[in-house]
């Protein structure tokens, strides 16, 4: 079953990769930028944690995404030394463009199951994590 799911995953990214090349956006950028989305600013720390990246590879990412003018670096109002990272408004606007070629991306794939059965398939997936205690909270899922 493990081989089958990662067969799916690598198909549905590969998928969706080439929707975002479309905006310029890799799959791991989209990933930081919508866990960005729903908070005002984030810690680096948190970021990591949310979607499962080394602090390096994700201060690079973080690195380009600022030079691209999506996200930007604040400081802690309470701890000078803290710096947390926020979407900027060129970032925020561009997050529902992705995400409709994600629904998009989702709606072709699945396409082939009907409505029902696609819920039946997402609680499976869901209760597995559970039943793991594995994080099933992410901010793409």
């Amino acid at each position: 079953i493990g081989y089958w799911l990662r067969k799916l995953s690598n198909a549905v990214s590969s998928a969706f990769a080439e929707r975002l090349a479309a905006h310029d956006v890799s799959v791991p950028q989209w990933v930081v930028l919508r866990a960005l989305f729903d908070h005002e600013s984030l810690p680096l720390k948190e970021i990591v944690a949310r979607v499962e990246v080394d602090q390096g590879s994700l201060s690079r990412m973080v690195d380009r995404l600022i030079d691209r003018g999506w996200v930007q670096r604040v400081a802690d109002a309470a701890d000078r030394r803290a710096v947390a990272i926020s979407l900027t408004k060129a970032g925020r606007s561009l997050v529902p463009k992705l995400a409709a070629e994600a629904d998009r991306n989702e709606e072709v794939f699945f396409s082939g199951l009907p409505a029902a059965e696609r819920e039946r398939f997402l609680r499976t997936i869901r209760k597995l994590l559970v039943l793991n205690e594995s994080d099933d909270s992410s901010p793409v899922a």
